[in-house]
């Protein structure tokens, strides 16, 4: 007589919805998420996902919304209350703004130490000290982001809260940094490389990591991360004067940071990029599914796909092997590093754009004409 088929729990029923918008928003801490999101939350992404939103802002959104109800819950001891009061709010910012020296004097003043110590037990807190005014914002932008698509008003905008964050603000001290002290630029990626000379696994990994993501217009480490094989399309030779052909590949990018659903940004490898690839996939096998993946103790490639985390680290892994300080640069480097890297070359800034994929103009020239700026005319009038 077969068993009666065993009724799964809430938990588990969240974990197997989650399956299901895996391969749109690939999650490492899946059995943790289902855990700690409502079913009312996982409801929420899966809209989400049917509605087209990029990649990268669902990612985004879901870790917003994964600390934000594990803050919840250390802070008040319960699941997020849809919408949020605005004394609730108003506990958020008052637990990540706020003034260390104060805090010297004052042990209440911003989070309390038992909230602190469990998300950091979670993992959801690494860096001591008051959170960036940058990321708070963010954090509240998509909650208030989320509690629309719930089709609920929040108190978001009330000037309360408004005033609470300009004063906060004004009472965390930093100095503002870009997402990469320096642009990874070619004089510098030539560094990196040279630190991936041999035919390892691990070094032909991390020397396409680095060769595609700066020539492909400087993608983002999410991007390649989650690169897949099914992403790639064999293109028709480049033809060179006096020379061999150039191989040449196409990336579909998909849904990115900066598009819909409908579209499907390409851009594309030519030359010594493609063979780093093809160097990597034949040694690892790889033909089908995530290209980048991690290597086992023993030399065994992972069928998962890296963490975006992880190009980061093999970023700066890369650069402190290269005698440089691994503090200075970060996988947004090799984005800043293409543009800057297109300026001293004298590539006008709308080819460089087609490449980087940048959609706003403003943001490309602030990395183009920092290079610009410094060699031109304008500054040398004496």
């Amino acid at each position: 007589m077969p068993k009666p088929k065993r009724s799964l729990t809430a938990v588990e029923r969240r974990a197997e919805e989650l399956d299901t918008i895996a391969a749109v928003l690939p999650m490492e801490r899946r059995d943790e998420l289902a855990e700690l999101l409502t079913d009312h939350d996982v409801e929420t992404l899966r809209h989400l996902v049917n509605e087209g939103m990029g990649d990268n802002t669902l990612r985004a959104l879901t870790s917003d919304l994964a600390y934000l109800e594990a803050w919840g819950l250390a802070a008040t001891g319960k699941s997020l209350p849809w919408p949020a009061p605005e004394a609730l709010l108003l506990k958020f910012v008052a637990h990540h703004l706020w003034d260390p020296e104060r805090r010297v004097t004052d042990p209440d003043h911003g989070m309390p130490a038992d909230v602190d110590e469990n998300l950091r037990s979670q993992g959801f807190l690494k860096s001591l000290g008051p959170h960036a005014p940058s990321t708070v914002r963010r954090r509240l932008a998509n909650w208030s982001t989320l509690t629309k698509w719930r089709g609920l008003d929040g108190a978001f905008g009330s000037p309360s809260v408004k005033t609470a964050i300009r004063l906060a603000v004004r009472a965390v001290p930093r100095t503002r940094r870009g997402k990469s002290a320096k642009a990874v630029t070619g004089a510098v990626l030539a560094k990196l490389l040279a630190t991936c000379a041999t035919d390892s696994l691990r070094d032909l990994r991390d020397r396409a990591i680095l060769m595609v993501a700066f020539a492909s217009g400087g993608r983002r480490r999410s991007e390649i991360a989650g690169l897949r094989q099914e992403q790639l399309t064999i293109e028709t030779p480049i033809e060179m004067p006096d020379a061999p052909p150039l191989p040449s590949v196409a990336i579909h990018l998909g849904r990115t940071k900066t598009t819909t659903g409908e579209q499907d940004d390409v851009v594309y490898l030519t030359g010594r990029p493609v063979d780093a690839l093809n160097a990597w996939m034949m040694a690892a096998k790889i033909d089908k599914g995530s290209i980048f993946r991690a290597i086992g103790r023993w030399g065994t490639v992972s069928r998962r796909a890296l963490d975006p985390q992880s190009v980061n680290a093999i970023l700066k892994q890369r650069a402190e092997m290269a005698g440089l300080d691994a503090g200075d640069f970060s996988a947004h480097g090799l984005r800043s590093g293409y543009l800057t890297e297109a300026a001293n070359r004298g590539i006008p800034l709308p080819e460089a754009m087609e490449q980087s994929r940048h959609r706003s103009l403003q943001q490309a020239a602030g990395y183009y004409n920092s290079a610009t700026r410094r060699s031109g005319r304008a500054a040398r009038m004496l």
